[in-house]
């Protein structure tokens, strides 16, 4: 006999709207994430009753063997090249989610390499944000997401920011900039860098963004508000939402800094400052 849980009587099964955030290391991908659960109120929302989910790239980083593992203790180890993650795992935990099952993610020490026994439980989530570095290079993944956003920072600000979060974890920093420059740069110019052109939405400068940040957290408001129900009996036409043109053009409206923002498969909401 099958137990069904509170939660799943109170909120039926259907197919989540499903956002892929991309971006080089250090860019800010989780904290524009974090951003939008918050300015959308769901931050503070009991796991169980939450509309919006956030399922992070990172947790799928494959079992190190020791050889592997003692590498990656010496700042030798490619974490940045797409065979660093456990991509069938990945993907089956994806199809999980869009499906609309509760599922257990994994949880990695990045302090240690090493994945832990302890595992993160998502429920069922009206949205989901799926961010990584790698998110958009696999095809196969790819097509699952219905939109696409790319936090695209200046290298530099990247390299600081990893910096400064690397040297909290004890690590040694003649190691984290030789890994940066033998590893992390090759790998973002080789793998992340070229998905950015399948990007629907770009964020320059991440979470500084505001302006491109309240447009897509009211394209997701209205998803919440009910037009979630419309794209699911085909408001989505070729895995991308309609309803996005008419969250920019509301937002413009509001503000003029983004009043004369072109209308495209691909909105740059604001140009970069300097070049990659």
């Amino acid at each position: 006999m099958t137990t069904i849980r509170p939660f799943e009587m109170e909120r039926p099964r259907h197919r989540p709207f499903l956002i892929g955030v991309s971006g080089g290391t250090a860019s800010g991908k989780s904290t524009v994430c974090a951003k939008i659960m918050e300015l959308l109120g769901q931050n503070k929302v009991d796991h169980h009753q939450r509309k919006v989910a956030i399922v992070s790239q990172d947790s799928f980083y494959r079992v190190l063997t020791l050889d592997q593992k003692a590498k990656a203790l010496k700042g030798q180890y490619n974490f940045d090249h797409p065979d660093a993650f456990d991509n069938e795992l990945m993907y089956q935990t994806l199809k999980d989610i869009v499906e609309g099952s509760v599922v257990e993610v994994p949880t990695y020490d990045f302090v240690t390499h090493s994945r832990l026994q302890d595992r993160i439980t998502v429920y069922p989530a009206d949205v989901v944000l799926f961010e990584g570095i790698l998110v958009f290079y696999s095809q196969e993944v790819r097509d699952m997401f219905h939109m696409k956003l790319f936090v695209d920072t200046d290298s530099d600000v990247r390299l600081s920011h990893r910096v400064l979060r690397d040297m909290k974890r004890d690590r040694d920093l003649e190691q984290i900039l030789n890994q940066y420059t033998t590893f992390v740069k090759p790998a973002f110019e080789e793998f992340c860098l070229p998905t950015k052109k399948y990007a629907d939405v770009i964020i320059p400068r991440g979470v500084d963004n505001m302006v491109a940040i309240n447009l897509i957290v009211q394209h997701i408001q209205d998803i919440l508000n009910g037009d979630l129900c419309k794209w699911q009996h085909g408001g989505v036409v070729n895995g991308h939402s309609r309803g996005i043109k008419r969250a920019f053009s509301e937002q413009g409206d509001l503000d003029n800094a983004t009043s004369n923002l072109p209308l495209g498969k691909r909105v740059l909401l604001e140009p970069s400052s300097r070049p990659h």
